[in-house]
C-alpha cells in the first residue's frame, strides 16, 4: 500500500502536459514552459516592464538597495591627501500583489491537452495581465500599490498643462534635468502621433528642427512607448532607472464549469452563467511587485483643460472691403489659424474641430463686411481649438 502511494505521488509531481487533458487537470500551477512563455509575453507587452528595472524576488516582499548618489572627485594639490566620499545607497522595500484574470472559453477546450490549451490561451492571458498592470501603475486605475506614475507626478508637481508643443516638450525635459535626472524614455499613445509629427521649431517660416522621429518612434532622440489607454494629449517623461518591478512566483490556474461571473455580462445585461451557457472559465493568478523610489524622476505633459484666449483686433485693410486682423499672443509652433465671419460672435469650445473653417496665415488681409463679427481660432495639427477670440470687423470703405 505504501509503495502504491509513493507511485501516485511521483505521478502527481511528473505529469506530462502533452499527455494530460484539461478535463483531467483543472487546477494547479501552469507548466514551467508555458509559465515562462506567458511571462515573456507579459514582460514584452507591458510598457512599464519594458522601461523599469527588474528586481529578482523569491518571496512576496523584498528589501533591496538602490544607488542614489555616487562618490565625488576632488582637485588635489601636489603632495596633498586625496579626499574621499562614499556613494549613497538607500534601502527600499517592494511588496508583491496578486493579480488575477478570468477568461471565459468554449467547453470544447476541456478536451485539449494541457500544453495545447495554454498554447492557445497564452496571448489572451498575457494581454489581460499587462494591460491591468500598466493601467494600475501608470494611470493609478484600480491600483493596489502605494504608488503609481500619475501619483508621483502629482506628488512632485512635475507637470505642464498647456499642450504638446515644441517648447513644452523641451520644458518637460528641463524639469527633470534641473532635478539632476536623465530622461531616458517617454510614455505616450498612438493617438498623439499626428500631433507629435508637427512638434517643430520654426524660424522665419522654415522648419529648423523636428523633435519626433516617426520611423523610429523616438522623441528628441529618446524611445517612446505607446499606452493605448492613455488620453490623447498626455505624455510622461522619466528617468526609469528609479522605477522597479518584480515577479516572485509562477502562475497558478483553475478552471470552472459552474460559476456565475458577476463581472462579466451577456448582451442583455445578465451575468454569464457557465453551467447554463455551457461555457468554462479559466482563472489565472500571478504575483507582481512595483515601486518608484524617487517621485521627482518623472514628469507629465497634458493638454490644456480650458480654451485659451486670443486678443483679436480689426482695422481697415489695404484694399476696399478688406480688414487687417492682428492676433496676440502668437500661435505655438505646429499650430495654425482658422476664422469665421458671422453676424454674431461664434461660440468655440476647447478641442472643437474647426477643420471646415477658413484657413488664415496670420498676416494676410481678410475680406469681411464692417460691423460683422470675426472669430479667430488657434488650432492644433488635428484642427482642435486651443485658443479663440473675436472682434468687430472694420473694413476699408470705398
Amino acid at each position: 500500500m505504501r509503495n502504491k502511494e509513493m507511485k501516485l505521488q511521483l505521478f502527481a509531481q511528473t505529469w506530462n502536459p502533452d499527455n494530460v487533458t484539461v478535463f483531467e487537470h483543472k487546477d494547479g500551477t501552469i507548466p514551467d514552459k508555458y509559465n515562462e512563455l506567458i511571462l515573456k509575453d507579459v514582460m514584452e507587452g507591458s510598457k512599464v516592464m519594458q522601461l523599469a528595472k527588474y528586481e529578482e524576488m523569491d518571496s512576496k516582499e523584498k528589501e533591496f538597495e538602490y544607488f542614489a548618489k555616487g562618490p565625488g572627485a576632488y582637485w588635489v594639490g601636489e603632495g596633498e591627501k586625496i579626499k574621499t566620499s562614499k556613494p549613497q545607497w538607500l534601502t527600499a522595500k517592494m511588496v508583491a500583489k496578486k493579480l488575477g484574470v478570468i477568461v471565459p472559453c468554449s467547453r470544447e477546450l476541456l478536451t485539449y491537452k494541457v500544453s495545447d490549451f495554454f498554447d492557445k490561451m497564452k496571448p489572451k492571458i498575457a494581454e489581460a495581465f499587462y494591460k491591468k498592470f500598466d493601467d494600475a501603475v501608470i494611470l493609478n486605475a484600480d491600483n493596489p500599490f502605494p504608488q503609481s506614475l500619475e501619483e508621483s507626478v502629482m506628488e512632485s508637481g512635475n507637470s505642464i498643462s498647456t499642450g504638446l508643443t515644441y517648447d513644452n516638450i523641451l520644458a518637460l525635459e528641463d524639469i527633470l534635468s534641473d532635478g539632476d535626472f536623465d530622461v531616458n524614455a517617454f510614455i505616450s499613445t498612438k493617438k498623439n502621433r499626428s500631433t507629435l509629427r508637427n512638434v517643430q521649431k520654426i524660424e522665419n517660416g522654415v522648419v529648423v528642427e523636428t523633435l519626433y522621429d516617426r520611423a523610429n518612434n523616438t522623441l528628441d532622440g529618446y524611445p517612446v512607448v505607446d499606452l493605448k489607454s492613455l488620453e490623447k494629449g498626455t505624455l510622461y517623461a522619466g528617468d526609469f532607472d528609479y522605477m522597479y518591478y518584480g515577479i516572485p512566483y509562477g502562475m497558478s490556474y483553475k478552471i470552472s464549469e459552474e460559476a456565475q461571473l458577476s463581472t462579466l455580462t451577456n448582451e442583455d445585461g445578465t451575468p454569464v452563467n457557465l453551467f447554463e451557457q455551457e461555457l468554462v472559465a479559466l482563472r489565472v493568478t500571478m504575483d507582481v511587485a512595483f515601486m518608484i523610489v524617487k517621485d521627482t524622476a518623472f514628469a507629465k505633459l497634458e493638454s490644456a483643460s480650458r480654451l485659451g484666449t486670443l486678443t483679436v483686433s480689426s482695422v481697415a485693410g489695404t484694399a476696399t472691403g478688406d480688414t487687417k486682423v492682428t492676433i496676440s499672443p502668437e500661435k505655438a509652433a505646429g499650430n495654425s489659424y482658422k476664422y469665421k465671419v458671422a453676424d454674431t460672435e461664434t461660440t468655440v469650445t476647447y478641442g472643437q474641430n474647426v477643420k471646415n473653417w477658413t484657413a488664415w496665415d496670420g498676416s494676410k488681409d481678410i475680406t469681411a463686411e464692417t460691423g460683422k463679427k470675426i472669430t479667430v481660432v488657434e488650432c492644433d495639427a488635428e484642427f482642435r481649438a486651443v485658443k479663440a477670440g473675436s472682434a468687430t470687423v472694420t473694413a476699408k470703405s470705398a
